[in-house]
């Protein structure tokens, strides 16, 4: 569960917990950490207020699809967490 987070984004920035990766294949294999993929879903945990004329779609809570190599990561608080633009948010599940 994600505690809260005291960060605020600015303008059209998120700030994402992402997915924990997978463990174990279809097959039951163990995959280790360096092998793993990065996660490509995760979770909103706070949105900026948008750009001027652009009004963010996202809010905190939602569950998102993201590019592959989006954002920043950043530990903060124990908690690994990316920064991103809303703009690299690929689809709302």
């Amino acid at each position: 569960m994600t505690k809260n987070v005291n960060i605020t984004p600015l303008h059209d920035r998120v700030i994402v917990k992402p997915a924990a990766a997978e463990e174990k294949t279809a097959g039951g294999i163990i995959i280790p950490d360096t092998a793993k993929e990065k996660p490509q879903r995760g979770t909103v945990v706070a949105a900026g207020p948008g750009k001027k004329d652009e009004p963010m779609t996202v809010k905190s809570g939602d569950t998102i699809l993201y590019g592959k190599y989006a954002g920043t990561e950043v530990n903060f608080d124990g908690q690994n967490l990316i920064i991103m633009r809303e703009s690299d948010i690929l689809a709302v599940i």
